[in-house]
């Protein structure tokens, strides 16, 4: 049975409690063992929580009433894992992968932390990220790299490298994660899970936060199958009183939406990149593969793309992005009552606060004008199309290390990501749009390509349809990465 739940989905394991074949403490003592056996190879899960329903839970969580009434939650006692950002639940350890937080305590439950427990989610634990997500790696000084469950040598990608991980070793079916800048659909597309961002306000991001970087930012999780996503999705959207941001409402159930076909859809795709670099010749077959694929399943394929941000739209993200650096120092020294001492940050993370300070107010809301124009024209755009397909990355996971910065050169991470980072995945951020990255297929060396869809806002029932006819004509969930040999 060991072996048989490693591989099993959450919607499965959920049965087997439903049925009364395992109880919730075998499931979580399971889960346990795995992360005893596999974690040490590949560092995913930086701190472990006691997993039970109240223990790490805030008065107000109903998560032993969820416990008590398995035919009446979606997970009942499955095992879950959540992301060392953002999302906080009282009691337990909140660095954020940053020395300037080590051994900082959460003193509140993230209205979604309490979704997942009232769904029947036992949390036990959370998994590693880059220092504040500002990078799309997963290696911080503070707990050390990620390793890529497909190669140990390789990274996942970030920064929801740990929950992605954590999911394509088998320790757990499903994680959380979230995405500001594709950051939870690049790991998905190195580690071979399933990576969907939602549409902007489906999944509240309260109390604590409302607008992070003009509602770029979206909450939500890695999955090992598309039926656990949608089952997930149905559990914890919806706005909280107060939402900034309300997303369109959902006509029927994603899991129902998961079980329909998708019709035939108008899909405009190019693997070419905007900036000139070079995509790696096997995700240029995998991609030409997937618009093979699509063909034979009835949609309509063409070459084409939105029109692509322009100079002063690339201005603009620079200062959004160098904006949300300075909202994170300023948040996280009214917190802690003190700035960041010497030897606390991280090079790469140093240089991007230096940018934050110097971005006036005045510069990000003229950024954020820019970024609303061409959210428009993209809006434009998909009423011609249902999706735009891209590789989700142009380029197989890199070497441990090669993303990451040193004090005599901060910026080498981000100048070395652009050799895989090429298929404007912000403008998912950017637009609120929902998006996801599909396992669909692997490299000669047996390593996760990830092909990326890009849907209209509020459109995540057409992502939802068309991955789960994808996942029956190319399934990925029976792969089994190098690591699954421990």
């Amino acid at each position: 049975m060991d072996e048989q739940l490693r591989w099993m989905d959450a919607t499965g394991q959920a049965d087997l409690v439903r049925s009364g074949q395992i109880s919730p403490a075998e499931l979580l003592a399971e889960a346990r063992d795995r992360i005893r056996e596999i974690n040490p190879a590949v560092n995913a899960v930086i701190a472990e929580l006691d997993g039970t329903s109240m223990d790490n839970a805030s008065p107000d969580s109903d998560g032993a009433r969820a416990e008590e009434r398995p035919g009446d939650v979606p997970f009942p006692g499955v095992p879950f894992l959540v992301k060392d950002l953002a999302l906080e639940i009282a009691g337990t350890p909140f660095s954020e992968g940053s020395r300037w937080l080590a051994g900082n305590i959460s003193r509140h439950d993230q209205e979604l932390a309490r979704r997942f427990r009232r769904a029947g989610l036992k949390i036990l634990g959370k998994t590693n990220t880059c220092e504040f997500g500002l990078s799309p790696h997963c290696e911080p000084v503070l707990h050390g790299a990620t390793h890529n469950p497909w190669d140990l040598a390789l990274s996942t990608s970030g920064s929801s490298g740990g929950s992605a991980a954590a999911v394509a070793a088998g320790i757990i079916p499903m994680a959380h994660g979230n995405d500001l800048g594709a950051s939870l659909r690049y790991p998905a597309a190195w580690c071979g899970v399933f990576g969907l961002k939602p549409t902007r306000g489906r999944v509240p991001l309260g109390p604590e936060y409302g607008d992070v970087a003009g509602g770029l930012a979206a909450e939500f999780a890695l999955t090992r199958t598309v039926r656990d996503a949608a089952t997930l999705l149905d559990a914890v959207a919806g706005p909280a009183p107060g939402d900034p941001y309300w997303a369109p409402p959902q006509p029927r159930p994603y899991a129902a939406e998961a079980l329909t076909p998708p019709g035939r859809l108008r899909i405009a795709a190019t693997a070419t990149p905007n900036r000139g670099q070079t995509v790696h010749p096997e995700y240029l077959r995998a991609f030409n593969a997937t618009v093979d694929l699509l063909g034979r399943l009835g949609h309509d394929v063409e070459e084409g793309r939105p029109e692509p941000l322009d100079r002063a739209g690339h201005r603009a993200i620079r200062a959004v992005y160098a904006s949300a650096a300075a909202w994170i120092e300023g948040y996280w020294t009214r917190r802690t009552g003190r700035g960041p001492e010497a030897g606390e940050l991280e090079p790469y993370t140093d240089v991007l606060f230096g940018r934050g300070r110097k971005v006036s107010a005045g510069d990000y809301l003229q950024g954020m004008e820019e970024l609303q124009r061409f959210s428009r024209r993209m809006a434009g755009f998909f009423q011609t199309y249902d999706l735009w397909l891209t590789p989700t990355v142009g380029w197989p996971p890199l070497q441990l290390g090669t993303l990451t910065a040193t004090p005599e050169d901060p910026l080498h991470g981000e100048r070395e990501a652009g050799t895989f980072l090429m298929f404007d995945a912000e403008y998912a951020n950017i637009t609120g749009n929902p998006a996801m990255s599909v396992p669909l297929y692997a490299d000669s060396a047996g390593l996760p390509v990830g092909m990326s869809f890009l849907a209209g806002f509020g459109a995540e029932a057409t992502l939802f349809r068309l991955a789960a006819q994808l996942e029956q004509a190319s399934p990925w969930a029976g792969r089994r990465p190098a690591v699954a040999e421990r």
